[in-house]
């Protein structure tokens, strides 16, 4: 496991989710920066800060420095050519994440695809700081003419694109079968490491793979299950995050819009979080739903781990997040499988409601237009 130094938020929420992107990224934390802001224009941090880090990282030698914010190109530059190490800032160290998790197909394409996202967004300032020849060796890239560097990255892009069309038409087309002999579709949702796998597990009597990491499920995996008389297909999907840029989740949309047409969505929530990471989950949950176009008519909350926390706190923490009017919750835990009759009881009265007419890809959301669109 590679070293590191982690500068991340002053509160604890923080940095217990900052500590869980670097275990699951492979990076052991050798010390922890406490920062109130992340925003300051020429390193993100002040100066000060920056020269501290740089006599603590001469001693210690990370390998190394994690940065729990979104960079600039010029800033993390700017961190690499003072402190003479690499930088990962959250976008880069969440792209090594989806990189180790991949294990299928498409999502190695759609890890490819938000990696050249990613790069494009910084091509510019790259391309500046090399003419210029000040490229300190730590940005990774070479001495290329603007126009070739744009090229290559864009015609690497194009042949991602072109091969999750067509995993994405197959998609459709299976949508479109399950559809005409009756089957119920469930998909399992939520923020990463709620218990989604775990539950999925249940569900289905599955033996999937379960961890407390972040993002131990990139591929969507589905399975036939019965709800009562009811034949039915339970999907696990990829776990939401806060901070998420917009680019990763379209690069994941092939497999994440099995949410947008499933007949009832699962959002499971680790409702033995505290009051303010709780809140702060849900509504990164809501945001990636919203972003995805799901039907909130068709959603339904699971509260995970309950047999961790007093019945009179669930309530409490329902109420705190918004849910004490709904009556599509459960408190349920996926270990003892308390209140799981319950759950699939809302299930059932879910599915059982008349269908409402669902649109296969809008035209505003066309995943062939999606991905052929030009990038700036």
């Amino acid at each position: 496991m590679h070293s590191a130094i982690l500068i991340t938020y002053d509160n604890e929420d923080s940095i217990k989710e900052a500590y869980g992107l670097c275990e699951a990224a492979g990076y052991k934390v050798d010390k922890l920066i406490r920062q109130k802001f992340l925003n300051k224009s020429r390193y993100g941090i002040g100066e000060g800060k920056m020269l501290e880090i740089k006599e603590l990282s001469e001693k210690i030698k990370p390998d190394v420095l994690i940065y729990d914010e979104i960079l600039k190109p010029s800033q993390n530059y700017n961190l690499a050519s003072k402190l003479k190490i690499n930088i990962l800032d959250r976008e880069s160290l969440i792209l090594e994440i989806f990189e180790r998790r991949a294990t299928s197909a498409e999502s190695h394409l759609q890890i490819k695809l938000a990696q050249f996202r990613y790069e494009m967004s910084r091509a510019k300032e790259k391309v500046r700081l090399a003419k210029m020849g000040e490229q300190p060796g730590f940005m990774g890239i070479g001495m290329y003419e603007v126009d070739s560097y744009y090229n290559d990255i864009q015609n690497r892009m194009r042949s991602v694109k072109s091969k999750l069309v067509k995993m994405g038409k197959q998609r459709a087309l299976h949508r479109e079968a399950r559809r005409r002999v009756g089957l119920k579709t469930i998909s399992l949702a939520g923020y990463t490491s709620a218990g989604k796998t775990t539950m999925f597990n249940v569900l289905t009597g599955e033996t999937k793979q379960e961890s407390p990491e972040l993002f131990t499920t990139l591929s969507t995996t589905t399975r036939k299950t019965m709800i009562e008389k009811y034949p039915a297909l339970i999907s696990d999907t990829v776990g939401f995050i806060s901070k998420l840029p917009a680019y990763m989740i379209e690069a994941f949309k092939s497999t994440l819009e099995e949410l947008k047409y499933a007949e009832v969505v699962i959002v499971v929530i680790d409702i033995s979080d505290s009051e303010m990471d709780l809140r702060k989950k849900y509504r990164s949950c809501l945001k990636t739903m919203a972003d995805l176009d799901v039907d909130q008519e068709r959603v339904i909350y699971a509260l995970n781990k309950s047999d961790l926390v007093e019945p009179e706190d669930i309530i409490k923490k329902a109420e705190f997040i918004g849910l004490s009017d709904s009556k599509k919750w459960v408190p349920v835990s996926a270990v003892s499988q308390q209140n799981i009759p319950k759950l699939m009881e809302l299930v059932k009265k879910m599915i059982e409601r008349p269908p409402q007419q669902i649109k296969e890809i809008p035209r505003k959301q066309d995943l062939t237009k999606f991905y052929e669109q030009d990038d700036d």
